[in-house]
């Protein structure tokens, strides 16, 4: 999905959180939105999803306004996972369910991602149970086993260990590969960054600072600025 915003501005009070002019992410690319805390970075993926209409200026997707058919067609994940209290199949098969799936092309659908993020050995366990790396794991699972069309993700390899957060980036990969999935991602950690990301998008001060390759915005912040918000690879 093409995502173009224009003259968006976002208020908490007196306090401008979001101002952004332009900003055009492509269709099928996977696309990094980094910056400092406070630079408006979760704001603007909330915008994007729909999670918060309280703002001015426009928002098109596909070259029109967000509609039934395009919220359909897109999810977010969040960096602390809101999973409901059943087990992880459910889960995972919610979002199919409430599109009208047969049961059996659940079935195959969930078997397929439950092998794909190695969750076979805790699918009937409650997901509240789960550790929070489980948890991240079930959430990206539920995220894209009805394969979106657009997916976001808001820090969502936060606190985890390097072995879930390369199965989890070689997920994301994958649905963005087979689906051709627009995908924007919010992380501090730079290997990742480099691993995952064609362009990205720097923010600071609710404002975009600059736009481009992974390698022209690592060449334009170095320093200071890497410093101040990017993570070494864990």
């Amino acid at each position: 999905m093409d995502i173009v915003l224009q003259n968006i501005l976002k208020k908490y009070g007196n306090k401008t959180v979001l101002h952004i002019d332009k900003l055009e992410l492509k269709a099928g690319l996977v696309t990094g939105i980094i910056g400092p805390n406070g630079s408006g970075k979760s704001t603007l993926m909330k915008i994007i999803a729909g999670l918060d209409n309280a703002f001015t200026g426009s928002l098109r997707i596909n070259g029109g306004e967000v509609n039934q058919e395009i919220n359909k067609n897109m999810t977010m994940v969040f960096q602390k996972p809101y999973l409901i209290n059943t087990d992880v199949y459910n889960n995972i098969a919610y979002p199919l369910k409430i599109r009208g799936k047969s049961k059996t092309e659940i079935n195959n659908k969930l078997q397929n991602v439950i092998r794909l993020m190695k969750l076979e050995g805790i699918a009937h366990q409650n997901a509240c149970t789960l550790s929070g790396g489980e948890m991240q794991k079930v959430a990206l699972a539920r995220a894209i086993v009805f394969e979106p069309r657009l997916l976001l993700l808001d820090e969502p390899t936060a606190n985890i260990d390097p072995q879930t957060m390369q199965l989890m980036e070689n997920a994301i990969s994958y649905v963005n590969q087979r689906c051709n999935t627009t995908v924007i991602i919010v992380t501090h950690n730079i290997g990742q960054l480099q691993r995952m990301c064609r362009e990205a998008v720097f923010m600071r001060e609710g404002k975009v600072e600059k736009q481009g390759t992974m390698r022209d915005i690592l060449s334009n912040i170095k320093g200071t600025y890497i410093d101040e918000f990017l993570e070494l690879d864990m």
